[in-house]
């Protein structure tokens, strides 16, 4: 018998040959497992006929495990424990009230907005599980596709019939420059063209914020010049601080030391923020219910309102 036959004859009899080699007695395990006693009685034959050895030394009623048996009972065991495990996890995963979700989300969305979506749904939903993936906006999409994580809170909204797209707000985008930069006394707004001679910091490529800035500079007919290319926000806008360049980045919370934020007057620099999911791929109860949440809810708490 090879690899894959001997799996195959041990994957559905593994519970009765744990419970009968865990009592050394039939009638006592047939009683522990639910199962008539001559069913078992012929499950265990027919796996010691399949297996080629024996498995039980009968005495009377007793059962007593042959040098196989206690072979096979040591990584039974285990086996069993873990579909036990599998079988709990999965039950759970399919509850609404203690499932488990995986979210994706981008760099912006980490330090604020998604704290703040989690800690208002938990709220009503305490032992709900979550698994975060935090990242650019292509590495994010791929992880949905892929089925690592059920949602994506992204910009821009990605042009895939595949997914499914739910618009969630408008988040405008400001130009972020040194305060002891010429432009930062144009408190009102300014084109971006005006900053068409500036030094950039901004996201690496892969970043929904990157290609949209190339996009509106673009626009404003120019293309930017990139001192420096990274993946956290507050990380630029410390370099804006520093000197280094100017940035197009969400608004913050917390005012970096150093900085100005002024509004762009054309084009016009905001982004769609939309929730994302696979169009096709059946959802567990706790995924629907958070999917709801942040499509009631979700607007107002992203935008901190």
């Amino acid at each position: 018998m090879d690899e894959s036959d001997l799996l195959a004859t041990l994957a559905p009899r593994l519970r009765q040959f744990t419970a009968v080699a865990r009592t050394e007695h039939m009638t006592h395990a047939a009683e522990a497992i639910d199962v008539p006693q001559s069913t078992l009685s012929r499950g265990i034959a027919r796996l010691e006929h399949d297996l080629g050895v024996a498995l039980f030394v009968r005495t009377g009623r007793a059962m007593r495990l042959t040098r196989a048996g206690r072979t096979l009972l040591r990584h039974a065991e285990r086996a069993v424990a873990e579909l036990d495990a599998a079988a709990r996890e999965i039950d759970a995963d399919a509850d609404a009230v203690r499932g488990r979700v995986a979210l994706g989300f981008l760099h912006t969305f980490g330090a604020e907005a998604v704290p703040r979506l989690l800690r208002e749904f938990r709220r009503t939903h305490p032992d709900v599980r979550f698994d975060l993936a935090q990242g650019g906006n292509d590495a994010i999409l791929e992880r949905l596709r892929a089925g690592e994580v059920d949602l994506c809170v992204t910009s821009p909204p990605p042009p895939d019939p595949g997914l499914v797209t739910a618009p969630m707000y408008e988040q405008e985008l400001r130009l972020v420059v040194p305060a002891e930069h010429p432009l930062a006394v144009r408190r009102d707004g300014l084109p971006l063209a005006a900053a068409a001679t500036a030094q950039f910091v901004g996201y690496r490529p892969g970043f929904g914020l990157r290609s949209l800035t190339e996009a509106w500079c673009r626009e404003a007919g120019f293309v930017p010049r990139m001192a420096f290319e990274g993946e956290d926000g507050e990380t630029l806008r410390g370099l804006v601080g520093a000197g280094l360049g100017v940035a197009l980045l969400a608004p913050s919370a917390h005012r970096t030391p150093g900085t100005v934020e002024l509004p762009v007057t054309a084009p016009r620099t905001a982004r769609m923020v939309g929730l994302v999911w696979v169009a096709d791929r059946p959802a567990g109860p706790a995924v629907r219910v958070f999917r709801d949440f942040l499509r009631r809810s979700g607007p107002a708490l992203l935008a901190g309102r």
